[in-house]
């Protein structure tokens, strides 16, 4: 017959040192600040009035009057990027696979070069209307939708540029 030992209180020592443990914390609660919201708090966590919206301002005539000539040079440099296209892509199928160095190589690269020298022009006039917008909006100027309607107009005509190039480099091989 196994004999068990007496353990009279083996069911309940868990509970009874949590007893003991918490009754440290039941302590006097005037020596301690309380965790209720003070009124500071409260005035900081309510609402403040929206600001009446201030009048938009009027914008610049010569900002409003150097987007057109930034849009008609973008323009102007897309339609020299069209006239030197076909004679790029006539250079890049010749001179593709060719080894660097190469006379058709060679012919191929000044004629993307060309198109580089083209789109070099549309972006600056992407530049220049960056540069007239981060000034309005570091001024608080008006005008800023007509400066992002011209830089979108610009940027378009970029972005085709660039897919051009891209593809005549891709056909090169580099």
């Amino acid at each position: 017959m196994t004999r068990q030992s007496f353990r009279p209180f083996a069911c309940c020592g868990l509970p009874l040192a949590s007893l003991i443990s918490l009754s440290a914390c039941a302590g006097d609660s005037n020596l301690y600040p309380s965790l209720a919201r003070r009124d500071v708090e409260r005035a900081a966590a309510s609402p403040s009035p929206s600001p009446t919206p201030l009048p938009s301002p009027s914008a610049d005539p010569s900002v409003l009057a150097a987007l057109p000539r930034a849009v008609a040079a973008a323009q102007a440099a897309q339609t020299r990027f069209a006239a030197a296209r076909p004679g790029a892509e006539r250079a890049v199928a010749s001179g593709a696979g060719s080894t660097p160095g190469s006379e058709a190589w060679a012919v191929a690269s000044i004629a993307l070069a060309g198109l580089e020298s083209a789109r070099s022009d549309a972006m600056i006039a992407l530049a220049d209307v960056d540069a007239l917008y981060a000034e309005a909006k570091v001024n608080g100027l008006g005008g800023q939708p007509e400066i992002m309607a011209a830089r979108e107009t610009i940027t378009a005509i970029v972005g085709e540029q660039d897919d051009v190039l891209a593809s005549l480099r891709g056909r090169m091989g580099g």
